[in-house]
């Protein structure tokens, strides 16, 4: 009695022990949940392959930077999401970056999101705000998918309406929305050009009124941009000016490419667009009316100090997309592809670069290549590149009298693909490392503040590097017409855009030039994929001969019906007699095809059904492992558990 009264008090103690560890469990987890909440509100755990909801390091140094607080107002209709499941999904991913965001910008950025109503006074603030509304159905009913953004002094950007094909760049359409409204000055571009991009004074004596206009790229750039004309014989690019583009800036002085390199060592940031042969250079007369001999350009010192290399003795000809254009008139044929003009698209242009993503195509003429110099430390990226069914001509070739019939003749593709236009990120040093150089004679003095010569930028610079000047040139990438006294101008191709696209990256911070477009949250099974292009290569060919005996057989049947043997043609007198006689040699041939073709259909069926084999094989794996395999893990586990945690207890009690 006594053993079994120590035995009861033991199991009341265990009892007890026990009750108070689950407690004590219980206020533990309860605490570490109230402590996580408190002190690692930001701890998240991005398990998506191209870590879509983990902020970029350039992101996290626009909301470090923030100033003044921001209100981000996010209109989403509901119903878009439950109608369209696309948008559902993209919606979900737009309001867990923006709620990262508001995390990482200690406390500067606030998130509203509001669900417009139709005929609601959410709808009539959205339409406000110029966001887009796009119907549903045929009743006219709109929903919304867009976000406004604004600081302190009420300035405004937004985002109309979220496009899914645009979901690789989120994360800079965000960032680009947040940066320009804490630095809502307007950018300054700074222009050094030897063409007339501002029109050229000589045209109306010439009788040639559009020449006298601005170039329409350059009044594409003073829409967003104020621009500054930049002398070619300067000593300092000023300060004020962020972005400077260098256009086909011929014969520059010692001191104008100082002024240049110092520009980029003081963190400016420089598009440079040299040339091998100008066409919109030797389009224009000259001074003595007649074209200028001297129609390239090339910073050499400037760019192979920096790790580039522009060469400007070949031009690079590419067969894909050459313009047609009119042949000599002694040539026997009227239009002929000229190799030296082309336009650039698809994998031509760079598609994971925020500049040229959207771009459809670019047209360059008489370009030259963009390539790395051996050993150059730089990040090198290229924007536009020749198709493979390219080579490099002599530059000669092109310029003087160009004669596109013999130099398509001559054209022989050699499968390389050659970098026209770059972006070149990395520390670089100065081009003039003994410092400013000895000022030329009749030059004036430097200014008093003429700022200390630096040897290298404190940290990465940013250039964007082409070998065309042409991709400027109004006539081969827009067509001016005169409507009414009116300028209206229609883009054939995206040249304007491209200069306006990298103006404006570059004009934002060293953030946004590093950001890069991300993967989609929509992404297809790969592995489904690859199983039915493999099953269709497979047995596509074993369809179409089957289909084809199909064929052949009606068609045979066709014709026994009528009462004529196959592949003859009866008598005119004899065929309505063959059409009401069906021999029985004939009626045992349309017996046989006719089997025939239920055979060649049921194997038809079968080939059919093999193409979803594999895939449906998948499939089944898939519901086996997610309704059977998961549960049959967990249950083991707890029964593992259960039998170590019995051996204990048999072991403690022995």
């Amino acid at each position: 009695m006594a053993d079994l009264a120590a035995e009861q008090r033991a199991a009341r103690r265990r009892f007890i022990f026990s009750g108070l560890g689950i407690l004590a469990a219980l206020v533990l987890a309860v605490g570490v949940n109230m402590l996580a909440d408190r002190l690692l509100p930001r701890v998240r755990v991005d398990l998506t392959q191209n870590a879509l909801y983990t902020l970029s390091d350039g992101t996290r140094q626009v909301l470090a930077g923030l100033r003044d607080p921001v209100t981000l107002r996010l209109f989403y209709s509901r119903r878009l999401g439950a109608e369209i499941p696309t948008y559902g999904a993209y919606a979900d991913r737009v309001r867990e970056i923006l709620g990262e965001y508001v995390s990482r910008s200690n406390g500067k950025l606030k998130l509203e999101v509001f669900d417009p109503e139709p005929f609601s006074e959410t709808e009539d603030r959205a339409m406000g705000y110029g966001l887009q509304g796009v119907p549903l159905d045929q009743g006219g009913e709109q929903v919304w998918f867009g976000l406004v953004a604004a600081n302190l002094v009420d300035e405004e950007r937004s985002i109309p309406f979220f496009q899914p094909e645009r979901e690789r760049f989120l994360e800079y359409d965000l960032t680009k929305l947040v940066w320009e409204l804490s630095n809502p000055r307007r950018p300054t571009i700074g222009v050094m050009t030897s063409l007339p991009l501002n029109g050229d004074p000589r045209a109306m004596m010439m009788r040639q009124p559009g020449g006298a206009q601005p170039a329409v790229v350059m009044q594409q750039l003073r829409q967003f941009f104020t621009v500054k004309d930049v002398a070619l014989d300067t000593q300092v690019i000023e300060d004020d000016i962020q972005v400077l583009l260098v256009a086909h800036a011929q014969r520059l002085g010692d001191a104008a490419q100082y002024a240049i390199d110092q520009f980029v060592m003081r963190g400016g940031k420089l598009m440079v667009l040299v040339d091998p042969h100008s066409e919109a250079q030797a389009s224009r007369p000259g001074p003595g009316g007649q074209p200028p001999t001297e129609t390239g350009s090339q910073l050499d010192r400037l760019l192979n100090a920096w790790g580039v290399e522009t060469p400007h003795d070949k031009v690079v000809l590419d067969l894909r997309g050459a313009w047609r254009v009119r042949a000599n008139p002694t040539d026997r044929v009227q239009a002929v592809d000229y190799v030296a003009w082309y336009n650039l698209s698809s994998d031509s242009i760079a598609r994971n670069e925020v500049a040229t993503a959207q771009l459809d195509q670019v047209t360059v003429a008489a370009a030259g290549e963009v390539r790395p110099r051996a050993g150059a430390a730089i990040e090198f990226t290229p924007l536009l590149t020749s198709s493979a069914q390219s080579m490099l001509a002599e530059v000669e070739k092109v310029k003087a009298d160009p004669n596109p019939v013999r130099l398509l003749a001559d054209f022989t593709a050699d499968g390389q693909r050659r970098v026209l236009m770059a972006r070149v990120r990395g520390v670089l040093r100065s081009a003039f490392p003994e410092g400013p150089p000895p000022l030329a004679e009749g030059q004036p003095a430097r200014p008093a503040d003429f700022p200390a010569h630096r040897t290298e930028t404190a940290g990465p610079a940013n250039l964007v590097v082409g070998n065309d000047s042409d991709i400027l040139e109004d006539r081969f990438w827009v067509r001016v017409q005169d409507f009414f006294g009116q300028q209206v101008a229609t883009p054939i191709s995206n040249n304007g855009a491209l200069v306006s696209n990298l103006a404006d990256t570059l004009a934002g911070s060293d953030a946004l030039i590093s950001l890069r477009s991300r993967g989609e949250s929509l992404r297809p099974f790969e592995l489904v994929e690859n199983i039915r292009r493999n099953a269709d290569a497979q047995y596509r060919q074993t369809e179409r001969g089957l289909q084809q005996r199909l064929e052949d057989t009606e068609k045979r049947l066709r014709e026994l019906r009528q009462g004529t043997q196959p592949g003859s043609q009866p008598a005119p007198g004899e065929r309505n007699q063959a059409q009401t006689v069906i021999t029985p040699e004939q009626r045992a041939e349309i017996d046989k095809a006719r089997a025939e073709i239920v055979a060649t259909r049921r194997q038809l069926r079968a080939v059919q059904l093999e193409l979803r084999r594999d895939i449906e094989r998948l499939e089944t794996w898939l519901r086996v492992v997610n309704i059977a395999l998961v549960p049959a893990l967990l249950t083991a586990f707890a029964i593992g558990l259960a039998l170590v945690r019995a051996r204990r207890r048999a072991a403690a009690r022995a």
